[in-house]
């Protein structure tokens, strides 16, 4: 395994190594999983509604991160952390109906100090691209562990567990 080091504005964080970070080149990880779309998910037209892809992202990221033994709110060093949205973005490709199965596949695009941009790609039965989109999420610590609206999360820099989890499924 090779690795580069770059300055932090330039790359996916990944190892911290004094105020460089190093990138790791070689292949990632790819997470993946299947959904059957549900009659609840489609319009009018019976294709899937365009919002619905954005529940897909969210639910197979928590698919992801339950599979690394992580949550996206978690105890850490007596700290709720948890992972706000601050970005989603979906295009899409290829209408999919009732009853037919979608293919997401989850990789991590970055990893900065203090948020994580998710990557996620969809494909159909036959492997055709659906849709492709990203969902940013920042890493907060709710303080007291108070997860009501008057909290205001606080970032913070993304725990090392994470990054050490996150690290084999980021693309360069």
């Amino acid at each position: 395994m090779r690795a580069e080091l770059n300055e932090p504005t330039t790359l996916p964080v990944l190892q911290r190594t004094g105020y460089f970070f190093a990138r790791d080149t070689s292949m990632p990880e790819t997470f993946q999983t299947t959904r059957l779309v549900e009659f609840r998910d489609t319009d009018a037209a019976g294709i899937v509604h365009f919002s619905v892809f954005f529940a897909y992202m969210e639910a197979a990221e928590h698919e992801l991160l339950r599979h690394l033994g992580l949550s996206v709110v978690t105890e850490i060093d007596g700290k709720t952390v948890s992972w706000p949205r601050v970005a989603a973005r979906c295009d899409y490709r290829k209408a999919i109906r009732f009853e037919q199965s979608v293919t997401i596949a989850v990789s991590v695009e970055r990893i900065g100090t203090k948020s994580v941009t998710y990557r996620f790609d969809f494909r159909d039965q036959s492997g055709d691209a659906v849709a492709d989109g990203t969902i940013t999420a920042v890493c907060c610590e709710i303080p007291h562990g108070d997860i009501r609206e008057s909290s205001r999360p606080v970032p913070i820099e993304i725990p090392a567990l994470f990054i050490d989890k996150l690290r084999p499924y980021v693309i360069a």
